[in-house]
């Protein structure tokens, strides 16, 4: 019999998750995404003191969640029900990259500077009927703590940026709609990718 890790027993215990098979034979656990109106989404999710195997696990569920979910280049722990400050992200190959990091994992992630603001059309998983006209910063400088416990500084623009500052925002407890100017920007999905 396989052991089961704190986050999956916890996932178990929520019925959160499915299991499929990954290329190489391994499970994945695809975690099941939270959508608007469950409180978890507006609470600000508790920084992670010490990484431990638990965080490495759930941080491998958000990537593979991410990777299986057509269209998504980010989640973030709390979209899953776990609040905890960790997102994963991931932009490679987008149309609309321009400074690309590949696969970013970061723990208590913070802004250290921002450009001034452009509007453009944003979706989420948590937001699954809805796009909106979304103000955000098109250059940023962030900070956080990679899976090995280093400090990591990303300087980055574009859709990382904006992928970036969307992610932050979900460990605040906000989603897109909360930085829409008002209902004329919110529009319904035509697609979901």
């Amino acid at each position: 019999m396989s052991s089961v890790s704190p986050v999956q027993s916890d996932l178990l215990t929520q019925k959160s998750f499915r299991f499929d098979k990954a290329s190489d034979g391994r499970d994945m656990a695809i975690l099941k995404v939270l959508e608007i109106g469950n409180e978890v989404l507006s609470i600000a999710a508790g920084r992670v003191e010490r990484i431990t195997p638990r965080h490495r696990k759930l941080a491998e569920n958000l990537i593979e969640t991410m990777y299986s979910t057509p269209g998504s280049v980010g989640i973030a722990a709390p979209q899953v029900g776990v609040s905890e400050s960790l997102f994963v992200l991931d932009v490679s190959g987008h149309k609309k990259t321009n400074i690309c990091h590949g696969l970013i994992v970061l723990f208590n992630p913070e802004i250290l500077a921002a450009s001034e603001p452009t509007i453009i059309r944003e979706g989420c998983m948590s937001v699954p009927h809805l796009t909106g006209d979304v103000r955000r910063a098109s250059q940023v400088v962030a900070r956080g703590i990679d899976l090995n416990g280093e400090e990591r500084i990303i300087q980055t623009d574009a859709f990382e940026a904006r992928g970036l500052l969307h992610e932050i925002d979900h460990l605040e407890g906000k989603l897109f709609i909360d930085r829409i100017d008002g209902p004329h920007a919110l529009f319904k999905r035509k697609r979901y990718m």
